[in-house]
């Protein structure tokens, strides 16, 4: 990925990556890009900013966080949007994504984990164990969560490779849950503050607090257009702009994203459509799905169908809510920022009605025809609570298909010949 003007291999190598291997996932991820992406037409000239991204995903991005750490600043790791954006930046740390959405090295995680553990944490591991990750290299603490069983007790072996700290989210949101959640996020300062060697401000929480909303509302922008039709920008792209968000420099992804919403709405308005206005419009809800895991998108969208909204990690949760802005001291903010983030309806959480409410919802309110519930092989929060969105969504006179998968290419053509017919069936 690197260009012809900057070498970044010193500066991978600086890192401790396995260059042979890097050189392989390197090697891929352009490829299996252009096949998504860059085969697409009438896209929004504004995405060339993500093009652009995605080229330097590994080398650009790396060298800011470098300089970063070099200026004292430090890098903060994360797998989960339970995470508090804001108070890793408060406290002059950069937060960042970790990879986690391709099958790598599973020979080797599989003699640490059981074959039938989730892609995704197979994914995390294979990176950190395959040296490939040049953002888990980078940064100086790693924070998991305890959404789910297999996640928890992985963080324990990954804690071997690399200085981790896991927060404890409840899996209820009862009074007792909230003041659970509320002291976590006290301590999360506390452990931030020891590794940034700084202590948190009013002044420093407020301007973080405002600049991640300010993220949110331009990802809120974006989305809010693909209730036009035609849609104006397709479901991939929209995609890949939440997953950019998780790691790209924040004032400029909000810039960014911004200036693609007014290229957006310019679209709607000239009735410029990104796919054709009478494609089966879908909503895909379930597992996230983390760089460079675009597959069902992919399936979809060149079986005809339009993605006008996601029910995912990686969509509406990550942006739909904001912190609320009006507290002045520290302990009001902080209390702000965790009913925001318990507010998240994963599936972890039980009982968890507020998601089945904002599957139903979102896909009212962008005109979806039908619903794909998309899971991880073995992610059970997901695979089980598939049943409840199925139930409430046809109740609402929408029908569902349910996809269980992995990162491999290998389910493509049965995947492809089963949204063909849902898409048939709806449209």
């Amino acid at each position: 990925m690197a260009d012809a003007v900057t070498d970044y291999r010193p500066m991978w190598e600086g890192l401790g990556l396995d260059l042979g291997a890097h050189d392989l996932l390197l090697s891929a991820i352009p490829m299996m890009y252009a096949d998504a992406y860059l085969s697409q037409t009438d896209r929004p000239e504004g995405m060339a900013y993500f093009d652009f991204v995605l080229s330097e995903i590994h080398g650009l991005r790396i060298k800011e966080l470098m300089d970063h750490k070099a200026a004292g600043g430090t890098v903060i790791g994360t797998f989960c949007l339970y995470v508090p954006e804001e108070i890793i930046r408060a406290l002059g740390g950069l937060s960042v994504g970790l990879c986690a959405g391709a099958e790598w090295a599973y020979d080797e995680v599989e003699r640490l984990l059981p074959r039938n553990t989730c892609a995704l944490i197979k994914s995390f591991m294979g990176f950190k164990i395959g040296k490939v990750c040049p953002y888990v290299e980078s940064c100086d603490l790693v924070i998991g969560e305890t959404t789910c069983d297999g996640k928890k007790k992985a963080y324990e072996l990954f804690g071997e490779l690399a200085p981790v700290y896991v927060m404890e989210l409840p899996q209820m949101k009862r009074p007792a849950d909230q003041a659970l959640w509320r002291g976590e996020i006290d301590r999360l300062v506390a452990k931030l503050e020891e590794v940034t060697g700084r202590r948190l401000t009013a002044e420093a929480l407020s301007k973080a607090i405002k600049e991640v909303n300010d993220k949110r509302r331009a990802l809120q922008r974006l989305n809010a257009a693909r209730k036009a039709s035609p849609v104006p920008i397709s479901g991939k792209d929209a995609l890949l702009a939440v997953q950019v968000a998780f790691y790209d420099d924040v004032p400029r992804f909000t810039q960014m994203v911004n200036a693609i919403a007014d290229e957006l709405e310019q679209r709607i308005a000239a009735g410029t459509g990104a796919l054709p206005a009478g494609a089966p419009r879908v909503l895909v809800t379930g597992s996230p799905m983390s760089i460079p895991n675009w597959k069902l998108h992919d399936v979809i969208e060149k079986a005809g169908g339009a993605v006008v909204m996601e029910e995912l990690c990686t969509g509406s949760r990550y942006y739909e809510k904001l912190v609320d802005e009006t507290a002045t001291d520290i302990d009001g903010m902080l209390d702000a920022v965790a009913e925001k983030y318990l507010d998240i309806n994963c599936a972890c959480f039980t009982p968890n009605p507020g998601r089945t409410e904002d599957v139903v919802r979102l896909a009212q309110e962008y005109g979806a025809d039908g619903i794909v519930h998309y899971a991880l092989q073995f992610c059970a929060p997901y695979q089980i609570e598939a049943t409840t969105i199925e139930r409430a969504a046809q109740k609402a006179g929408l029908p569902v298909l349910r996809i269980d998968t992995d990162y491999s290419m290998e389910d493509v053509g049965q995947l492809s010949t089963r949204v063909e017919a849902f898409l048939e069936m709806i449209g």
